[in-house]
């Protein structure tokens, strides 16, 4: 992701159409690249068009992605197969891999290894093929994909209408009081560090997240929590365990690095989804193991106790 950050001071700027202006800025980017590879354009902390006209004293900030290529490949990479039909694909995927290609990852992907796995192309150019939601990189899980346009589009009007039932698994530092209960607010992209994200009680700003959380497991310093998604934001479960008061273990963007596990990688695991599935929209309900690091770093605080 490019991002570019400047304020209108130049004269010669006021008045003209925001486009001409972040292309000169961004180092002769084309308009055209720009209308295409556009993530988030704001003046003054609100979204804007390209069309919007710079006015002086205008705080712009601008991200953009690198050109998406056109030749991505299917790869033989091992596949957790939990479930599959004619219409969907269900992946435990591997903690690591990433979902689908991106600046700085266009290969060895969840959707390289699937192209693999189905013998196809990528349908229309799509790089994203068969994907209707993601995991990070760092979060391990069930994730479902398509396997033809029709199931696509009738999946993400699934999670659009969040029909999806999600349930996650996480090992806390500290243990979140009460040891049950739900996080509300809006999640927004933390102005000093643009890699993160972070929460307010100002539901005019960001996108609203809903978290329900109960603690299953306390062993002293860490607890082992369940997560129920209402929504489903970036980072959303990583945020809301900050706001608790409760980072993630091994969250190398939320935590510390911990004393007592300092290899630790981020313990987030997509556990369950519940989701209709085409064609009669039966609900299905997917189950995936506790990961055996979860288990090493039980293990080992169990026998701490003992």
């Amino acid at each position: 992701m490019n991002v570019l950050d400047f304020s209108a001071i130049d004269p010669a700027d006021w008045g003209r159409r925001l486009d001409l202006v972040c292309s000169r800025k961004a180092g002769g980017l084309s308009r055209s690249r720009l209308k295409t590879s556009l993530y988030t354009l704001c003046v003054n902390g609100k979204k804007v068009k390209l069309s919007y006209l710079v006015k002086k004293g205008d705080v712009i900030h601008l991200e953009w992605q690198d050109p998406i290529p056109q030749d991505i490949e299917g790869e033989e990479i091992p596949l957790r197969i939990v479930y599959e039909d004619q219409n969907i694909t269900v992946v435990n995927k591997a903690q690591g891999m990433v979902t689908h290609p991106a600046a700085g990852n266009w290969s060895h992907t969840l959707v390289n290894a699937l192209l693999w796995h189905w013998k196809c192309e990528v349908p229309d150019g799509s790089y994203r093929s068969g994907i209707v939601h993601r995991l990070d990189k760092d979060t391990s899980g069930l994730i479902i994909t398509a396997r033809n346009r029709d199931t696509e589009v009738y999946l993400q009007e699934e999670f659009k209408k969040r029909r999806v039932g999600k349930i996650y698994i996480a090992l806390v530092c500290g243990t979140p009081n009460p040891l049950r209960g739900e996080i509300e607010c809006s999640i927004i992209r933390d102005p000093k560090n643009r890699k993160r994200f972070t929460w307010t009680d100002d539901q005019t700003k960001g996108k609203l997240s809903k978290t329900g959380y109960r603690v299953v497991a306390s062993f002293g310093s860490y607890s082992l929590v369940k997560f129920k998604l209402y929504t489903g934001r970036t980072h959303q479960i990583r945020v809301h365990c900050c706001k608790l008061g409760t980072p993630i273990l091994g969250d190398p963007i939320y935590a510390k690095k911990d004393n007592m596990f300092p290899h630790a990688t981020l313990m987030l695991h997509a556990m369950t989804l519940s989701i209709r599935v085409p064609p009669e929209g039966t609900r299905y309900v997917f189950r995936s193991p506790i990961p055996m690091r979860f288990k090493r770093i039980i293990q080992s605080l169990t026998e701490g106790t003992r």
